[in-house]
């Protein structure tokens, strides 16, 4: 086929069109948006205050609505029953954070309340959460090992604790703690709620940033898989580092990476200091907190709402502590005193922030995507509809105003939200009953949990993660559905495991990012064929009985065409096609120039009375169009349109002519703007077709016109 086809069809008439035409849209220039907008946001009127102060505050909306008679007795049983489960999680999650357990206990009642004001969620419950105290329990290790404190469990003197000790009357002290305690010098305990407090208020501020700037968009990188491997690998540090209290051992928390690891190394080195009394605690109350979560977990439909065995657990460990005296008899760690009422506010210290800002990143990205991904899975699931700028604010402010009443960071929690909503929870009025469950223990019941062992604590947290460790057996089944995804779970696991939890988290972002780039990269491209009396095509490398059209090659590349996938495009098309036109255009030339030295040797008296030329005429090529499919590329930049120009150059050298075909506005307004089409886009019909079937016509006929010309 001579060159002249490619040449030809640029005067062949292109197929109707039809009534298929762009709507011309006047597109405002950037200035003019900006004016629109700020415009839009600096106008006042009452109307929009009114609307921005309800949108801020759900409460004044949803609250006069109430329907008590529908609503009230699934709220109150809810957050009764999330309460109690509430308290001893509190006091345990204040181990993996290094604080106080009355600091859980502020951080519980300080979330309810403030999220009922703020959040649209109805079943969300906020608060404490395992991942949240252990980034945060790292963080204020860290400092205050950097500060020069000891680490030691039993280096402290608590300044809850003061001047107290586990005299025979300790009892009669507990039971009249006063807030008066806090009032001695500032401690090691101090300065430990001091950095919480100042990571919290800072991880708010972050957070009430992004929902400013409209910033959700965020969480979009934390992929189901990843945030599922990060949870499991936070898991397993979170047993970890609970692991030296089930039996007794006074090992500070490692600092730096590889907390797993070194962790168990000296658990194992200093096995033989073992408590065997702890030990034993640890065995009893694991077994009957385990036996607890089955027996719910298979009964569930029956039981009308969830065994307290947590709270169960603590009472009967708190009594036996305390009339046993294991602290006094075998040295038994206890939570100590704590004291009724609240501490008076105080204000997050500022001078300590500038060493933590970094890590409240992580920790206000992780408690607005877990809160977000939460509001919004439950309201899906009952049937409404949340606002996820407005859950943004509100966790935000869930951590900047406790943050002045002595809590740490808190986030939404998966296993209390199930239980809100497995429990007849109808609105957030359930959180304030929740809160009111903590402050009756806050005011009357604190000073009861002074003997309260530790390994029992440590027992409740580590019975939670079931969940999150019950993911490994879901590892073949993705495994099977998406390898990609799978690997970015195995990776984002070990990385939060083995690693640290930090790290883990920005391995994670990066490895799901990074496998996006690999599959838009690498993706998949192939040949189209026709199906049987129809016109539409489909991939013959998936499909039989497709048939090939004569003198013409389809071809689909399955992603976006830009600069990172432009090399793979180019040889994805050259092998699919079989003829790459550098190659061609050498061969030629390579061939044009053996045939003029013979000319000249037999100019010169060569006897040789052959055709000099045999052989070496360009055979015939077995197609004249090349049709690419662009119905799966998004968006096109301009590496993208380059290659497209340099294409329709190459091949028309060589008498083969390329056309789009279903091209998106997105990709035909780029290819305009980088002038693919020829001035003024004359040649936009002639390049770009609506369908496959009406870009093969055109070819089809182009080519009919071109023998005909010849051959007249």
């Amino acid at each position: 086929m001579g060159s002249s086809s490619a040449e030809d069809m640029e005067d062949v008439k292109p197929l109707p069109m039809g009534s298929l035409e762009r709507k011309a849209r006047k597109r405002k220039g950037a200035l003019e948006t900006l004016k629109s907008k700020l415009r839009n946001q600096l106008s006042c009127s009452v109307p929009k205050v009114k609307r921005m102060l309800t949108g801020f505050f759900p409460v004044v909306v949803w609250l006069p609505k109430y329907k008590i008679n529908e609503y009230v007795w699934g709220d109150l049983m809810s957050g009764l029953i999330v309460g109690i489960i509430l308290v001893p999680q509190a006091i345990a999650y204040c181990l993996l954070a290094g604080l106080e357990p009355i600091y859980g206990l502020y951080t519980s009642f300080f979330g309810n309340i403030i999220y009922f004001i703020l959040g649209t969620s109805r079943h969300v419950s906020v608060g404490i959460f395992s991942l949240m105290s252990l980034m945060v329990g790292q963080v204020v290790d860290r400092e205050v090992y950097l500060a020069g404190f000891d680490l030691g469990d039993e280096s402290k003197q608590s300044s809850l604790d003061g001047g107290w000790n586990a005299s025979e009357d300790y009892s009669n002290t507990a039971l009249n703690l006063t807030i008066k305690a806090f009032n001695m010098e500032c401690g090691k305990e101090c300065y430990a709620i001091s950095i919480a407090t100042a990571l919290t208020f800072l991880a708010g501020i972050y957070q009430v940033m992004m929902a400013v700037f409209r910033l959700g968009f965020v969480s979009i990188y934390l992929s189901a898989p990843m945030l599922d491997g990060f949870a499991t690998g936070a898991s397993c540090t979170i047993l970890t580092v609970q692991a030296k209290y089930l039996l007794g051992l006074k090992i500070p928390r490692h600092q730096g990476y590889g907390t797993v690891v070194v962790t168990w190394i000296n658990i194992f080195k200093n096995i033989h200091k073992t408590n065997f009394c702890d030990m034993i605690t640890s065995a009893i109350c694991i077994a009957v907190l385990v036996a607890g979560k089955e027996l719910q977990d298979r009964y569930k439909n029956r039981l009308k709402m969830p065994l307290p065995t947590e709270l169960v657990v603590v009472g009967l460990a708190t009594v036996v502590s305390h009339f046993a005296d294991l602290n006094g008899q075998y040295s038994s760690s206890i939570s100590g005193a704590i004291p009724t009422g609240f501490i008076p506010p105080q204000v997050p210290k500022f001078d300590l922030m500038p060493r933590i800002a970094l890590d409240a990143i992580p920790l206000a990205v992780i408690s607005f995507a877990f809160t977000v991904s939460l509001s919004e899975m439950f309201a899906k699931k009952n049937g409404y509809t949340v606002k996820p700028n407005q859950e943004m604010l509100a966790i935000g402010f869930c951590n900047i105003i406790p943050s002045f009443f002595h809590c740490f960071t808190t986030s939404a929690a998966l296993a209390k939200t199930m239980v809100k909503d497995s429990t007849g929870c109808q609105t957030q009025v359930s959180s304030v009953v929740s809160a009111l469950v903590v402050l009756l223990v806050l005011l009357f019941l604190a000073p009861f949990f002074y003997s309260l062992q530790k390994c029992v604590l440590a027992c409740i947290i580590i019975v939670s993660l079931r969940g999150a460790l019950r993911k490994f057996r879901d590892v073949p089944t993705l495994w099977r559905l998406s390898k990609i995804d799978a690997a970015v779970w195995i990776v984002t696991m070990f990385s939060a495991a083995l690693i640290s939890v930090e790290i883990g988290l920005v391995i994670g972002v990066v490895v799901s990012m990074i496998c996006v780039v690999v599959q838009t990269q690498f993706p998949k491209a192939s040949l189209l064929g026709q199906i049987e009396n129809t016109n539409h095509y489909e991939d013959m490398d998936d499909y039989s009985h497709l048939v090939s059209v004569p003198k013409i090659k389809i071809f689909r590349f399955q992603a976006p065409l830009y600069y990172a996938n432009k090399e793979f495009f180019l040889k994805s098309l050259y092998k699919a096609v079989g003829l790459e036109p550098f190659l061609e255009k050498t061969r030629r030339k390579k061939m044009e120039k053996k045939a003029k030295e013979r000319a000249a040797k037999k100019t010169m008296g060569d006897n040789d009375n052959g055709d000099v030329s045999i052989g070496l005429i360009a055979p015939e090529l077995d197609f004249h169009t090349i049709i690419l499919d662009c119905s799966s590329m998004s968006f096109i930049d301009t590496t993208g349109i380059t290659t497209f120009k340099g294409l329709l150059k190459d091949y028309k050298e060589i008498g083969v002519s390329i056309i789009l075909a279903c091209c998106n506005t997105n990709v035909i307004d780029s290819l305009r703007k980088g002038s693919f089409f020829g001035p003024d886009d004359k040649e936009m019909y002639t390049l770009s077709f609506h369908t496959i079937q009406s870009a093969v016509s055109f070819a089809t006929d182009a080519t009919a016109a071109s023998v005909n010309s010849s051959s007249v």
